[in-house]
């Protein structure tokens, strides 16, 4: 990846910098420039402040230029000028750029590149349309919308984000360890719940400003069977129906976070820079999870978040204990429940 595009996602990938400067070399650049581009759908996807008809539109602009389908130029000025952040205003600036950067990639890499891209922006696009109806702001007067099913959320869990675990296995295994004898099916199961965990974590983490915005990802099946409504959700009073419920979904996080880890430990032990990129963000929703765990309907609502003196002590221990097999493997112990736990949850 030429140095423009690397400045660019050091301005614009916070956290995920990190974790893309410790990837080995081999894999930096693909994993660098789909993680740029879904930034970049994320972003047209996320102003709220356009039409949905008029996202939907840029979306389908930017996939077919992805795709190869069309060569016709993508100026998203007018869409950049609309951001608050000027990360997400340079991405939009900087499509072309990041889209040049397809060409360097070889036929299998910018296959896999294209496919996790479509099912990612497939995510965005049905979340456009699913919420679509629903306006930002204060909801206290409006009916919020919420998934029917728990197979619509564990379905959009893999759009955004298990699909990812899925292209960073198949890019990794074929750059780096073409020949490791190891289950197939297995670990790329474990490298989608990987991707699922960490969105399911961010979805419970956020539930009280998606509520906000008219949205509720926890299904109304499961609500039902509680005699809750989205619109109370994170009603004081409901707190005794609410919290159990809340607290199985994070088990159900945990449990796929597990997952994550067994297919961080099949790794080759030697790929260490690879090992490192996987456990942190593990490590990191594992500790987001018992803070979620531990907080009231109150404190909930103040978003929950893990400190940087955390992250910094997470990140120090796992470089102490690389080196060490046993020691590595103690940074993370799942609970019974959660190795026990398919990571279904009705």
């Amino acid at each position: 990846m030429n140095a423009a595009l690397n400045e660019l996602l050091k301005q614009t990938s916070r956290s995920f910098y990190l974790t893309l400067r410790v990837l080995p070399a081999r894999v930096r650049p693909q994993i660098g420039l789909a993680y740029l581009l879904a930034r970049t759908t994320d972003t047209i996807a996320d102003t709220e402040i356009l039409p949905v008809a008029q996202r939907l539109d840029a979306l389908q602009k930017l996939r077919e230029r992805i795709l190869g389908q069309t060569s016709a130029p993508l100026n998203f000025g007018a869409l950049a000028e609309k951001q608050n952040l000027s990360a997400e205003k340079l991405l939009l600036e900087k499509v072309e750029a990041s889209l040049a950067a397809l060409k360097i990639l070889s036929p299998t890499d910018l296959k896999l590149v294209r496919e996790v891209l479509t099912t990612i922006t497939s995510g965005q696009e049905l979340d456009l349309r699913r919420f679509g109806g629903s306006a930002t702001g204060n909801h206290s007067d409006k009916k919020i919308i919420a998934l029917e099913t728990a197979s619509e959320l564990d379905d959009y869990t893999y759009r955004v984000a298990g699909c990812v675990g899925e292209f960073w296995t198949k890019i990794c295994r074929a750059h780096l360890f073409p020949s490791a004898k190891l289950d197939e099916k297995q670990f790329i199961n474990d490298g989608i719940r990987f991707g699922k965990g960490l969105q399911l974590v961010n979805i419970l983490r956020d539930l009280p400003a998606d509520l906000k915005n008219g949205r509720c990802y926890l299904p109304v099946q499961r609500l039902d069977e509680v005699k809750l409504l989205p619109e109370t959700l994170l009603s004081p009073a409901n707190a005794q129906k609410f919290l159990p419920l809340y607290r199985d979904y994070l088990d159900k996080a945990e449990s796929h976070l597990a997952a994550g880890w067994r297919y961080t430990n099949t790794l080759p032990f030697g790929e260490f820079r690879l090992r490192l990129a996987c456990a942190w963000p593990i490590l990191l929703g594992i500790k987001t999870i018992e803070k979620l765990r531990a907080a009231n309907v109150i404190e909930l609502q103040q978003r929950v978040k893990v400190s940087r003196s955390e992250v910094r002590q997470i990140i120090f221990r796992s470089l102490v204990c690389s080196p060490f097999p046993s020691a590595w493997r103690k940074l993370y112990l799942p609970s019974v429940k959660a190795v026990d736990s398919g990571g279904e949850l009705a």
